[in-house]
């Protein structure tokens, strides 16, 4: 399979069940910067594309991520040492309540593209279904281990299915954390919307809500979408 090549990275893919998608590239690019974090740490990196994208975005000296899987642990570190932030970037090879239970740090920005298929998934890749199943990672095991990670001022920013969104608000206000921005995302203007993009911190106020729609028509995308992700699309 080729790498996918960014403006100023590229991702090496072929171990790994998930392939470079729309949703973490949203995720990578929309996750907000504006509090300059100084770590950040990313739970279920796969081939390493989101922190990859915030060590391009940011000044964070600490950039931290997570993996179970073993092929995909092995190719999100390559992708990282091929880079040129490899001194920034590192992956630890765990499933996250390994981690919630050994580690002591903090960070001021958590960002997760979460296994979300509660139901059945049967691609006929076993290790893409596991990838993309929830009970990898079950939603309140997410939010608990991120309630523990997050400094007090920090921000947790997720993508997850749009008819999720409601009940994921409930699990994270369980643990002490409120939606600040929500952006809901349709493929173009006649679908349904099919993703939100999420951040959530311990202060509570009224969320900004909007929409992104991504493309007018057959690869027409939208200015929108064009001026969050022309960092990192070649052909953006």
């Amino acid at each position: 399979m080729k790498p996918f090549r960014f403006k100023e990275f590229t991702i090496h893919q072929d171990q790994c069940a998930m392939k470079v998608g729309t949703d973490g590239v949203l995720l990578g690019a929309w996750a907000s910067l504006d509090k300059q974090p100084e770590s950040i740490l990313d739970i279920g990196a796969g081939t390493g594309l989101i922190a990859l994208q915030l060590a391009q975005r940011s000044y964070a000296e600490t950039i931290d991520a997570i993996e179970l899987d073993d092929a995909a642990y092995e190719q999100c570190v390559a992708n990282f040492e091929a880079s040129p932030w490899a001194d920034r970037l590192f992956c630890y090879h765990a499933g996250f309540d390994e981690f919630v239970d050994e580690m002591e740090d903090t960070y001021d920005l958590i960002v997760s593209n979460p296994p979300f298929y509660a139901e059945d998934v049967a691609s006929g890749n076993p290790f893409r279904d596991k990838a993309r199943q929830s009970n990898s990672l079950p939603f309140d095991e997410l939010v608990q281990g991120v309630s523990k990670f997050l400094t007090e001022d920090g921000i947790f920013a997720v993508i997850i299915p749009f008819k999720e969104e409601k009940g994921f608000v409930g699990l994270a206000e369980h643990v002490g954390m409120f939606p600040n921005r929500i952006t809901r995302v349709k493929g173009n203007p006649d679908t349904d919307f099919k993703r939100s993009l999420m951040e959530f911190s311990f202060h509570q106020n009224e969320p900004i809500i909007d929409n992104l729609i991504i493309e007018e028509g057959r690869h027409q995308y939208t200015k929108e979408y064009v001026e969050l992700t022309q960092a990192f699309y070649l052909k953006m």
